[in-house]
């Protein structure tokens, strides 16, 4: 999680928000790296580029960490066999063009003078330039680059006697979001930062405990949903059972809004919110507020269509997969050929002209980034034989830098960073663009609407409104986050 600026350096046909991995713990479960595994899985959306899990058996540590897909790097039965116990965490993260490194690859693991200690990271640390150079200063020697070594760092160098204290004491000195999953010797240990920004919840397994990233990873494996960890809380999974920490003072919550838009999966539950049912209501919102006269609704897919199916219905338009998406197109074509370069989105979707011809069409998409997909969509949407095309969005215009473990351009590269609606509509060529409001989308999340003064969610993206301090990106002349290889956890 520590880069160069606050995102990835990707192509400017990387024109899409992501997520910064995902992670998974188990405690008490005599295959626990199978389930581990099997959880990983399931949160593959929130990062495609490398996987890890470590494994404690009552003895010692094992570890199998590599770049690909959980179902690649997991696949062998001697990779797995090699994963023994009952006590597992596991890591996936976000796939990136920019340089990668194994050393990179979490779970982290080091030994400590309290015993062993492996940590998983979802987030991004605000500070971790500053504590890094303070503790490279004090002697400690880096393995990574990313900000996750900078907490195992921090947990070495406490003078706390228990591991749960040591984390404490560390976590008391970032700021930024982050939601942790560790292992030691005794417990697996889950934690969210004070206000909770990513997310995190508990589940059973029979005698087990697991904490995890969202509750689809614990569907996967026939768990049992418990309840969140709430913002700022710490969870110890041991031989007798779950144990509730509150280390930090009291902050009120503020929850990435973008999980519900875009990053979570759609079948996972988050704060007690279905995310397939928030995103068709932002669908109705935004009907509700820029409806048009038009024949048919159509979701640039995937991402878009639980709100083109809640417009839809708003509307009383039908709803026609009329773009379809190609699931299988891999890194390959990250940088195609210069001779198919040309081709740009058809790689992954292409028209389906029986429902476009002829037709007044709505696209409702989760978000415009650079641009440069929404032309190509309009563009495919057009020679296809829309005679219309008007554009909406399930966001508000994206304006800021996120800080917090989201991978976006930099500012001046957000195109409503830089031109306004209706510029923006004529750059990418519909006849109307409209975005949902603040406090319609709000709305969408059960609130009467955006309380200017204590906001309810973490929405800086679209507001500028950052709810901890920016050490690394205003406190230093060093670039905007640290990440000397583009890594992000």
């Amino acid at each position: 999680m520590i880069t160069t600026h606050p995102f990835h350096a990707g192509t400017a046909d990387d024109d899409t928000l992501h997520e910064e991995c995902g992670v998974f713990g188990i405690y008490g479960f005599p295959d626990a790296a199978a389930h581990t595994a099997l959880g990983l899985h399931a949160l593959q959306h929130r990062g495609q580029e490398a996987a890890g899990i470590v494994t404690f058996d009552g003895r010692q540590f094992f570890a199998h960490r590599d770049m690909g897909l959980v179902g690649d790097i997991f696949a062998s039965e001697a990779v797995m066999a090699r994963l023994a116990g009952t006590a597992a965490i596991g890591h996936v993260r976000y796939s990136t063009t920019g340089e990668t490194a194994l050393r990179n690859v979490q779970p982290l693991f080091a030994d400590l003078q309290v015993g062993g200690f492996a940590l998983a990271h979802n987030g991004n640390l605000t500070n971790a330039l500053a504590l890094r150079k303070e503790l490279v200063r004090r002697g400690s020697l880096f393995q990574s680059t990313s900000d996750t070594e900078v907490i195992v760092h921090l947990v070495a160098v406490s003078e706390c006697n228990s591991v749960v204290d040591r984390l404490t004491d560390a976590l008391r000195q970032v700021e930024g979001a982050y939601s942790l999953v560790a292992l030691t010797e005794s417990c697996v240990i889950g934690v969210r930062d004070p206000l909770g920004v990513r997310p995190l919840v508990i589940g059973r397994l029979g005698r087990a405990h697991i904490v995890t990233s969202e509750t689809c990873a614990l569907d996967i494996i026939g768990a049992e949903f418990v309840r969140d960890v709430e913002p700022g809380e710490m969870v110890v999974l041991d031989d007798s059972g779950v144990h509730s920490l509150r280390p930090f003072p009291p902050a009120r919550s503020r929850f990435c809004i973008f999980e519900y838009i875009y990053f979570a999966r759609p079948d996972s539950v988050l704060h007690g919110a279905n995310v397939y049912e928030r995103r068709k209501r932002i669908g109705a919102e935004l009907a509700r507020e820029s409806a048009i006269p038009a024949d048919v609704v159509v979701p640039v897919p995937d991402s878009g269509v639980p709100a083109a199916i809640g417009y839809a219905e708003a509307s009383g338009l039908p709803f026609e997969l009329g773009i379809i998406r190609n699931h299988y197109v891999g890194r390959t074509f990250i940088e195609p050929a210069q001779q198919i370069r040309h081709l740009g989105v058809r790689l992954k979707h292409n028209a389906n002209r029986a429902s476009l011809t002829g037709k007044r069409v709505i696209l409702v998409d989760d978000s415009i980034v650079r641009g440069t997909t929404s032309i190509k969509i309009v563009e495919m949407v057009r020679a296809a034989g829309a005679t219309e095309v008007h554009m909406r969005i399930a966001a508000p215009p994206t304006t800021h830098s996120c800080f917090y473990g989201i991978d976006t351009p930099e500012e001046n590269e957000l195109l409503a960073a830089r031109m306004d609606v209706a510029a923006m509509a004529r750059h990418i060529g519909v006849d109307s663009l409209a975005f949902i409001s603040m406090d319609a989308l709000y709305r969408a999340m059960g609130e009467a609407g955006r309380n200017a003064e204590q906001p309810q969610f973490c929405d800086a993206c679209f507001t500028g409104d950052y709810p901890t301090q920016l050490t690394d990106a205003r406190g230093t002349d060093e670039p905007a986050q640290l990440s000397l290889l583009a890594e992000h956890g």
